[in-house]
């Protein structure tokens, strides 16, 4: 057992801890420089769950000695440095093969910086008897997408197109025409009984050749999406919106319709900006990503980060909306609380992954979810065939690859 600063000071469980193992006969010395050398596995547990600021500089110096050790590494409980409510590195964490977390998940486990710290995550609850946890609301809900795919009721013999809702799909400026196209696309393979598309007018002959089954529909202005959006019962906005005139007139006319919408990607940005009028958004949902997010907060992007939780709660709270935080460990926030999603991987760090999302929430809510329902579901929904997909390989995988993949998982 190394022991790293003053072993006096050491307190309540982690003092009955050490002063078991010292009975049991475990040598204690203290840490060096160089102690690490030679074979075995280290056994991290030199902070726990408790820590707030960021870690003083001898510990920094141990956890990059540990790292930098070539030697498989156990976590106990958090790895060393990891904020355990948020998943920030506090300046310096272990990163870990295998963490063991005890009685309790804690959420920075999930999201942020926490999988690169975690490894493999394995759970004890130490024999904690129910009553125990009854007694304690968790603030956040690890979402299961079997259980939410449960929600979603069957189709009656009797189904046509009308009873599966109709989906409007609005974006497509000049030069952006791919990403609304992808949104239509994973809109009707999802399950939508109708897609539209209202884009640029040189966008229509592409969409048309690709998937005919899209009503694609050239719009100069405002006035021809309002018509689109009188016959369509949910609106997904942003996907290739841009913020030009014509973006802004588009999204305009669409808030004004109060029907359920899902805004992402410059939907978010011209809200944000204030170039547009807010209307209720109670029945709507909104995806963004860390920098949007710190728009639509008016603070740093850092600031989002810093506090994923705290950040979604502020966004649902001030826009009245469902809100999907994109990232590691995305996040999912109405007024029913938090859902973590920690399905995903690295390889949706590729374009268009957000369009597709918006489609598959758009298609869901169509099909008669309520937002705060349909966002936990379409964001597992998404995640989890990103998860399959990436079996043949992380890099170069497209958002495209996964739309047949969650056709599939809604079967």
């Amino acid at each position: 057992m190394l022991e790293l600063g003053d072993s006096q000071k050491i307190q309540s469980d982690a003092r009955k801890a050490r002063d078991l193992a010292l009975d049991a006969g475990v040598p204690s010395v203290p840490y060096v420089d160089g102690c690490l050398e030679g074979d075995g596995i280290l056994v991290d547990a030199m902070l726990g769950t408790g820590l707030g600021g960021d870690v003083r500089p001898v510990y920094a110096s141990a956890f990059e000695a540990v790292n930098a050790a070539g030697l498989p590494v156990l976590a106990v409980d958090v790895p060393s440095g990891l904020c355990a409510d948020t998943g920030r590195i506090l300046g310096s964490a272990v990163t870990a093969d295998i963490t063991v977390t005890f009685i309790a998940l804690k959420r920075g486990l999930f999201t942020l910086d926490g999988p690169d710290c975690v490894g493999e995550l394995e759970f004890a609850d130490l024999a904690v008897p129910d009553t125990a946890h009854d007694c304690v609301a968790p603030d956040v809900w690890r979402l299961d997408l079997d259980t939410l795919l449960a929600e979603l009721p069957p189709r009656p013999a009797t189904a046509h197109k009308g009873h599966c809702g109709s989906v409007l799909v609005i974006g497509g400026d000049e030069g952006m025409g791919g990403a609304s196209l992808m949104a239509a696309e994973a809109a009707l393979r999802c399950g939508a009984g109708l897609v539209r598309l209202a884009t640029r007018e040189q966008h229509v002959a592409a969409a048309i050749a690709r998937i005919p089954e899209i009503m694609a529909h050239g719009v100069a202005g405002a006035t021809d999406v309002r018509k689109l959006i009188d016959a369509s019962d949910v609106l997904v906005v942003g996907p290739g919106l841009g913020q030009s005139e014509w973006s802004k007139a588009c999204l305009q006319v669409a808030l004004q319709a109060q029907k359920p919408c899902v805004l992402d990607a410059d939907a978010l940005n011209v809200l944000a900006s204030g170039d547009v009028q807010s209307a209720d958004l109670s029945d709507s949902v909104l995806t963004p990503h860390p920098g949007e997010a710190a728009r639509l907060l008016g603070c740093a992007v850092g600031e989002i980060q810093t506090d994923r939780f705290a950040a979604a709660t502020a966004l649902t709270s001030k826009l009245g909306a469902t809100v999907v935080l994109k990232g590691n460990g995305t996040l999912v926030a109405s007024q029913k609380g938090i859902g973590l999603c920690d399905y995903g991987n690295p390889g949706m760090a590729s374009g268009g992954m957000g369009d597709v999302l918006s489609g598959v929430l758009g298609a869901l809510i169509a099909q008669g979810l309520a937002a705060d329902d349909a966002a936990p579901l379409g964001v597992c929904l998404h995640s989890a065939a990103a998860d399959i997909a990436a079996l043949d390989g992380e890099r170069g995988l497209l958002a495209t690859d996964l739309i047949p993949v969650m056709r599939e998982l809604l079967d």
